[in-house]
């Protein structure tokens, strides 16, 4: 479930930054410094620095960010949907310690 939070977290940071940038360009508020970073962050295909701030660590740009971001998503939901993987994508995960510690002490 601390996977599901961290990523819901993120996901509404970057959803409420997304609709307040999209009003600003409208002209329907005021386009603060905040905005201004993230559209210009978008515009150079970089991660802006509110959504890096919620997410997992990583240094890849824009497009590729959202890709693995996608995955990373499918991966949730299906192991939510269709219970325990086979396998698990480690490296897909926020914190991948928390998760094997979790693992040792309930297996």
């Amino acid at each position: 479930t601390q996977e599901v939070i961290r990523f819901n977290n993120m996901l509404k940071v970057v959803n409420s930054t997304l609709k307040n940038l999209l009003k600003a360009v409208k002209g329907i508020v005021a386009m603060s410094g905040e905005l201004d970073a993230i559209g210009t962050a978008l515009f150079n295909n970089a991660v802006p620095g509110s959504w890096a701030s919620k997410a997992y660590p990583s240094l890849k740009p824009l497009a590729p960010w959202l890709i693995d971001l996608e995955a990373r998503l499918e991966f949730v939901n299906r192991w939510i949907n269709d219970g325990h993987p086979n396998a698990y994508w480690i490296s897909g995960f926020f914190f991948p310690p928390a998760f094997l510690t979790g693992a040792l002490q309930n297996f």
